[in-house]
């Protein structure tokens, strides 16, 4: 039996080594004139909303792709928010009026909640469980906008500034990919516009600010995405979309639950990117990065990064170990790592 079992034990040790990623194939599945930021992890699926009123799935069994839209009194929502329970998936657009849509007992969206303020803007949402979920928007009265529901996204209620840290000036999160909250058990996190992390510990029943060492010089300087392995270990995104290449101060690590935050390969690649996700199945070590400027990929858990192709998507999800779905101007694709 000892033989036996030294030799299982080399074989499962040489299982469990972890690839390396050197490329990514990509397969376009759908194209349109319309853009897709908003993507969400489902079972058997990967659910999608963009511009144009544009929302639908990506069937993981086969990649087939189902779409449809919606109207709203003549015009077309710009849907960059989505989420999704054990029985509904949700539509949030950005903009005034900000409308939240859930699957509908009928077979079709139904409106359940919508808020008419001209400032209004929606930027992402996320569900703990299939009874607590959260949306975020830009600052309005003094503190960002946050929507909490209680029953399954039947309704939502915005919470109210008093319980809600104060924002800075101009503060809002980045619509540009729904990955601005990170959830993981009962806490969640959000990046702002403004480099700082909001953080509830008790499913949004009280919210504090942790520290930052960003400082953002610009208004479209921030952290875009962020991704939590676990309850301690996040990584965020983010730098100026209108200066890609600016690769200083744009990528941060916390170990701790987010209590603190280091930069990682600052002065470094890549620049500027909207979503970052960890890779499942490979213990934290792995994050995938995407962006208009392309797709980038880190082995030792955002320390370094290493470009694997140039073409540019706005947002990803991953649906195994070496699989994902992403989207962009125009696109959805399926995107393979070798």
């Amino acid at each position: 039996m000892m033989p036996f079992l030294v030799l299982c034990l080399f074989g499962c040790a040489q299982q469990s080594e972890l690839s390396l990623f050197d490329k990514v194939e990509i397969q376009i599945l759908y194209r349109d004139t319309l853009s897709v930021r908003a993507l969400e992890s489902m079972p058997g699926s990967v659910g999608f909303g963009g511009s144009g009123g544009l929302f639908g799935s990506v069937d993981t069994r086969d990649y087939s792709v189902r779409t449809g839209r919606i109207e709203y009194q003549g015009y077309f929502p710009e849907f960059r928010a989505t989420g999704h329970t054990a029985t509904d998936f949700f539509l949030l657009s950005a903009g005034s009026p900000a409308l939240l849509y859930k699957t509908g007992d009928q077979g079709s969206m139904e409106l359940v909640y919508e808020d008419h303020h001209p400032e209004v803007f929606y930027d992402s949402m996320a569900f703990w469980d299939d009874k607590n979920g959260v949306a975020v928007g830009d600052a309005m009265q003094g503190c960002l906008s946050i929507l909490i529901t209680r029953d399954g996204g039947n309704t939502w209620k915005k919470q109210s500034c008093k319980v809600l840290p104060r924002a800075l000036p101009g503060e809002g999160a980045f619509a540009a990919s729904n990955t601005n909250i990170a959830i993981a058990g009962p806490a969640c996190w959000i990046v702002t516009s403004r480099g700082r992390i909001v953080y509830s510990p008790d499913k949004g029943t009280t919210w504090e600010v942790l520290a930052s060492p960003l400082e953002p010089e610009s208004e479209t300087q921030g952290l875009y995405s962020l991704d939590f392995f676990n309850g301690e270990q996040g990584y965020a995104v983010g730098g100026d979309f209108t200066q890609p290449q600016g690769n200083t101060q744009n990528k941060l690590a916390t170990q701790d639950g987010g209590k603190t935050w280091s930069f990682e390969a600052s002065g470094e690649f890549p620049g500027y990117k909207s979503c970052v996700q960890y890779v499942p199945g490979r213990a934290g070590r792995d994050l995938v990065a995407v962006g208009f400027t392309g797709i980038a990929y880190s082995a030792d858990r955002g320390v370094s990064w290493q470009p694997l192709s140039d073409t540019g998507f706005y947002s990803l999800r991953f649906v195994d170990d070496s699989t994902a779905v992403a989207s962009g101007r125009g696109t959805i694709a399926r995107l393979r790592f070798r």
